[in-house]
């Protein structure tokens, strides 16, 4: 395993902020520009993801790590639940609808690894894993 110094070495936080920019490229255009609340949401929500495995990650320790990591994973779900409610409003096709689905879910279950692995691991800040 490759030592992990920063966050912005988790491949979580790197899909995560991947993710984040393609949906802003997305609800920045067309008719979706127009929904200001579930772009707002989606912005908000995406942005949570990558943020709260960021926070965590800098706390140092595993326990606060992982606490971060469950909200992470809660605002993935939120973010999957508004990729609905944008395909189920015609913002995406069906082939956009299936790509993000997929992506938000890939984040998620990385994330439950994750988690497992923090709490199945004796070192105490998981920054120092190599």
């Amino acid at each position: 395993m490759a030592k992990i110094e920063r966050f912005e070495d988790l491949e979580i936080w790197q899909l995560a902020r991947e993710l984040a920019n393609e949906l802003y490229l997305e609800y920045s255009e067309g008719i979706f520009n127009k929904d200001f609340e579930l772009k707002g949401q989606m912005n908000g929500s995406s942005g949570s993801v990558m943020d709260n495995i960021a926070e965590g990650f800098e706390r140092g320790g595993n326990k606060e790590f992982i606490n971060f990591l469950i909200i992470a994973k809660g605002s993935a779900g939120e973010l999957r639940s508004q990729i609905y409610r944008a395909f189920d409003r015609t913002y995406f096709s069906q082939d956009k609808f299936a790509k993000y689905k997929s992506k938000v879910e890939i984040i998620s279950k990385k994330i439950s690894s994750l988690i497992i692995t923090l709490r199945n691991s004796d070192m105490k800040g998981y920054y120092r894993m190599k």
